[in-house]
């Protein structure tokens, strides 16, 4: 995992910057660690949270999925304010974050609030580089329906070859990957924690 922080491959326009800043820090502070102490256990360069927390940079989802399992919250905790009781998000709206390595976009659609634990998604990908990911927090899982193309998802050693329509889910504390095998696939991922 790379600790970079550059807006050439990391978040897209959609990337509410300015709130993953302020939610970084509150973040940090409730749980009474240091920035380098932040950084250290999300493996990422102490001169990169200081940019993120500062609003200077955009971070990859890879920064930002280390970042949250470091703090034991949910990815959607650093990336998504507070929602109204009725919440419409248009196709091409919502914060958007892209995969450093891969054709691979996540639009978080709808975030955990107290007392309900999970995320929910929309994935664009395409064909190339597959999107790997290293374990969320223990018991995490995720479920995934393809909307268009072909994907395979799952489980790293073993993942599941799927057709429009097709569900999967599958252990996320275990190394996990998605793959687009056709061009303009895209899903809907929900991310559940315990």
């Amino acid at each position: 995992m790379t600790d970079s922080a550059n807006s050439g491959t990391s978040a897209g326009s959609g990337a509410p910057i300015a709130a993953i800043a302020a939610a970084l820090r509150q973040h940090r502070q409730r749980s009474g660690l240091s920035m380098g102490d932040l950084a250290a256990r999300a493996g990422v360069a102490k001169s990169t949270l200081s940019q993120l927390e500062s609003g200077s940079a955009n971070p990859s989802v890879e920064t930002l999925w280390s970042l949250a399992t470091a703090l034991c919250v949910p990815f959607s905790a650093l990336v998504d304010p507070p929602a109204p009781a009725v919440r419409v998000l248009r196709a091409g709206e919502g914060p958007t974050l892209a995969a450093e390595s891969s054709h691979f976009r996540a639009t978080l659609l709808a975030a955990s609030t107290p007392g309900v634990s999970f995320d929910v998604y929309r994935i664009t990908a395409e064909p190339g580089a597959p999107r790997n990911s290293e374990p969320h927090a223990t018991g995490s899982v995720e479920h995934v329906v393809l909307a268009t193309g072909r994907a395979l998802a799952g489980i790293l050693e073993d993942p599941v070859e799927l057709a429009p329509g097709d569900y999967v889910a599958y252990p996320a504390d275990l190394p996990h990957t998605f793959r687009a095998l056709e061009p303009g696939t895209s899903a809907v991922m929900v991310s559940q924690y315990r």
